[in-house]
């Protein structure tokens, strides 16, 4: 398997706080398959002007020099898009995925479509391939909104956990997937990352059905509640 979207950049954001914690995780990510991370840091485009700040380079060489055998590391971003990345952001690649044409960008959670809209546009025509971080999360997100991102030119990236959660956002998801907007198993966790990890074009897929049972949809509900 390979991971898109993974916060264990140690001590630069909401994610792993320790290269010792990283580590761990690493090892035990190798034990179940793992063989390609891609470290995925919250950025806001805004405050890229050309590349990450040193602190994420630090943490990358931090981190490598203790990973364990067996599975590589990648530098990527996840860009909070708060405005439109500047032009060397752009032509130096080191916010995308893996320094491929691929970039991780995630949206407020009240964003409106016709931001989205102009966002994705600019990323695309700058030669870009905006990947959408958890488009469920999103109010704005329908079949229709996600079809027009995939019209121009993005891919989604939905969430596993989400997937399966009694939610309005699990049930976002997974309308996404039985409208054939996202990919089954074997090219979501392995075909489609490599593909762009390779910075290749990733395939689609057909429709598929995501059933959740009563018991689970009872879990969400509670949760819910209690929040």
């Amino acid at each position: 398997m390979i991971d898109l979207h993974c916060h264990l950049l140690p001590g630069v954001d909401d994610g792993s706080k320790s290269v010792e914690q990283s580590v761990a995780v690493l090892a035990t990510m190798v034990s179940e398959g793992v063989t390609d991370v891609v470290l995925t840091p919250h950025l806001d485009a805004s405050r890229i002007l050309e590349s990450p700040p040193p602190e994420h380079d630090e943490a990358m060489a931090a981190l490598t020099s203790q990973a364990p055998a067996g599975i590589r590391l990648h530098r990527g971003a996840e860009v909070m898009v708060d405005r439109g990345l500047t032009p060397r952001a752009i032509a130096t690649r080191r916010i995308t995925l893996a320094g491929s044409r691929y970039v991780l960008v995630e949206f407020t959670r009240q964003v409106a479509g016709r931001s989205t809209g102009a966002a994705l546009t600019q990323m695309v025509k700058a030669g870009l391939t905006p990947l959408v971080a958890q488009p469920e999360r999103y109010s704005v997100c329908s079949v229709e909104i996600v079809t027009w991102w995939k019209e121009i030119g993005a891919i989604m990236q939905v969430d596993a956990n989400t997937l399966f959660l009694p939610t309005s956002g699990g049930n976002r998801a997974r309308d996404l997937v039985a409208s054939g907007l996202e990919a089954e198993a074997g090219l979501l966790m392995q075909a489609n990352p490599a593909a762009i990890l390779a910075d290749q074009q990733v395939d689609s897929v057909p429709p598929a059905k995501v059933k959740v049972s009563l018991l689970t949809r009872l879990k969400g509900w509670v949760r819910e509640v209690q929040e």
